[in-house]
């Protein structure tokens, strides 16, 4: 996948969802949990919105979060990663990218990268 630029955005209850209008499924299914929220809440400096460069492959400057494992379907589907580092500064973060991985990238990527485009 060439480089894309999502958006990210946190509600008034101060959850987390990507903006992805071409996403048939449930909306519910583009809200980050388990950790994800963190993660966005990490590069966001607690904002409320933020776009990132993601691929799955790598470019200049970008973080790294390593896929740790495939989780099975009836266990929510995508997968756990792990941030070890962001901006020279130990993280140690664990996250779930759910089933909406699969659609943005056509896969499961064992590294997606990131990069900060802008936030709010």
């Amino acid at each position: 996948m060439p480089k894309r630029i999502l958006e990210f955005k946190k509600n008034n209850k101060g959850e987390w969802y990507v903006l992805l209008p071409e996403w048939k499924g449930d909306p519910d299914d583009l809200q980050l949990v388990e950790g994800a929220d963190q993660w966005l809440e990490l590069l966001s400096h607690k904002g409320t919105a933020l776009k990132l460069w993601l691929a799955d492959e790598q470019f200049e400057n970008a973080a790294i979060l390593t896929l740790l494992h495939a989780r099975e379907a009836n266990l929510g589907g995508g997968g756990d990663y792990y941030l070890e580092t962001y901006q020279g500064k130990k993280v140690g973060l664990k996250l779930w990218l759910c089933e909406v991985t699969r659609f943005v990238f056509n896969d499961l990527p064992q590294k997606i990268y990131f990069l900060e485009v802008s936030r709010t």
